[in-house]
């Protein structure tokens, strides 16, 4: 006969039996890693260089809405600016500065702060153009860091580290750079109308860089001219080659009249508005008006623009995918 203490002990037991996976159900989502994304920019000082910036995140944040969004600066000099800047805090958040950019860390602070937190799952993504002195240090860090190793895997401060390539691509056969720099000359086609609309050229100002081979500009320069043959274009950098006395050399050749300025950066920040645009006579504008051009400056960067900053998203994807990481 069914007792009540046969009731009571067949109730104990369900709910003990309930009781036992709902336990393991959440020991299993706290085990769950957390995935998070760093988007890694060289930085500016200028708060209307921050818009390229805010357009990353937003686009990151819209395409990947279940994953935390974190910014980094890899530039030492940027990030000490912004230090100094903390003592007037209240000015620079009036001014629609973000806090995540007035208080913005270097990568080993940010992923330290993503560790503690739980996230174990990282993709940096970096906003530079190629993989020159700034990506290779960045890949290092990354490196370093995803390579810790502990006595107890689950004390290991991260699972998996992937790291993005720059929006040309990366050193490597795992992506063809060719088709990177294909893509982001499809991106460029507004700058190529504009330029057309002016009855003129287009030139870049790219950054470049001393202890980097540049040549990656010149390959990009030789995209543009093959996909938009009717309406040249022209990449000089700040530093490296090809410099602008190398470009304005080629242009007299050419018979150039007028000319569609812009930064091939990612921000249009302190070289933009002052090496390119400034009222100085060293800066390219002041230099190619005294060559006999007509010249329009546009302090818009790279990250202005939609379509460039799909590649970042997409270098995501990718990067994801081959980490094995869900997003």
């Amino acid at each position: 006969m069914f007792s009540l203490h046969h009731a009571a002990a067949l109730a104990f037991a369900t709910a003990l039996c309930c009781s036992t996976v709902s336990f393991a159900s959440e020991t299993r989502a706290l085990e769950q890693p957390k995935t998070a994304i760093v988007l890694a920019h060289f930085g500016t000082t200028v708060p209307s260089g921050l818009k390229s910036i805010d357009a990353i995140s937003e686009a990151t944040r819209k395409a990947y809405p279940n994953v935390e969004v974190r910014v980094t600066f890899t530039s030492n000099i940027v990030r000490s600016i912004w230090r100094q800047r903390l003592t007037e805090e209240a000015k620079w958040l009036g001014q629609g500065v973000p806090q995540e950019i007035l208080h913005v860390k270097n990568i080993i602070q940010t992923l330290g702060d993503l560790s503690e937190e739980g996230y174990r799952d990282i993709i940096v993504q970096p906003s530079h153009i190629f993989y020159m002195e700034e990506s290779r240090d960045l890949e290092e860090y990354v490196k370093a860091l995803g390579s810790i190793d502990t006595m107890k895997e689950k004390w290991r401060p991260f699972n998996r580290i992937a790291l993005g390539r720059p929006a040309l691509g990366a050193l490597g056969n795992r992506y063809d750079y060719h088709e990177d720099v294909d893509s982001a000359a499809s991106a460029l086609a507004a700058d190529v109308a504009a330029a057309k609309k002016m009855g003129g050229v287009l030139l870049y100002m790219g950054h470049g860089n001393e202890h980097w081979p540049s040549g990656i500009y010149v390959e990009a320069q030789k995209a543009m001219r093959e996909k938009y043959p009717n309406t040249k274009t022209y990449i000089g950098t700040v530093e490296g080659t090809p410099n602008l006395p190398d470009v304005i050399a080629e242009m007299k050749r050419d018979g150039v009249k007028k000319i569609y300025l812009k930064p091939f950066m990612v921000t249009a920040g302190d070289h933009a508005t002052n090496d390119m645009a400034g009222d100085d006579k060293d800066s390219w504008l002041s230099i190619l008006k005294t060559q006999g051009f007509t010249v329009q400056p546009v302090l818009k960067g790279l990250g202005e623009n939609p379509d460039f900053v799909r590649l970042f998203v997409e270098h995501i994807k990718d990067a994801a995918k081959d980490a094995g990481i869900a997003l």
